[in-house]
């Protein structure tokens, strides 16, 4: 059954069974990351070649989630990870022009979502980082949603490139 009754009254479980209120940093942290998976199956129905990356992602984060709302989950994000995300930004920047300024989001609907992406992730890591100031993460955590969000904006830069879409930078 979907519903319960139990999170009605604005708690819920974690896995340890503890009751805690669903505005607590645990909840709004795995929550965040919650968002950030649905978005990027959203960025996976607009980017048909990376398709197969977001939803390698979309599996970590079910990871990350899994790791934040569980104290000590069996499976946790990895260096290995980690490592996967910084060669795909390599790659993809290695591939885009130079950047010579800050860009504005947009271009094409698969590189706008995709900086919609990178934005939500942001402040999926600002909550974790919340988080982490009371009960200590592990450094992966945090240095795995600190790569996502560089992913996201390399892989939007990409995608506005593959279409030659122009990037436009703010005017100061």
């Amino acid at each position: 059954m979907v519903y319960t009754g139990r999170g009605d009254r604005g708690r819920t479980d974690l896995s340890s069974g503890e009751r805690v209120s669903k505005s607590s940093e645990r909840i709004e942290a795995y929550g965040t990351v919650d968002e950030l998976n649905s978005l990027v199956g959203v960025c996976r129905s607009f980017s048909g070649e990376k398709a197969e990356e977001l939803e390698e992602i979309q599996n970590e984060l079910h990871i990350l989630q899994a790791e934040l709302a569980n104290r000590e989950p069996e499976t946790k994000v990895t260096e290995e990870n980690i490592e996967r995300l910084e060669d795909l930004c390599d790659r993809y920047q290695d591939e885009c022009p130079p950047l010579r300024s800050f860009v504005l989001a947009g271009g094409t609907k698969s590189a706008s979502q995709l900086h919609n992406a990178r934005s939500v992730a942001r402040r999926a890591e600002r909550r974790i980082v919340r988080l982490d100031q009371d009960e200590e993460l592990r450094e992966e955590v945090l240095s795995y949603i600190n790569r996502l969000s560089d992913l996201f904006f390399l892989m939007a830069r990409h995608e506005n490139m593959l279409e030659d879409v122009e990037e436009k930078s703010p005017k100061y």
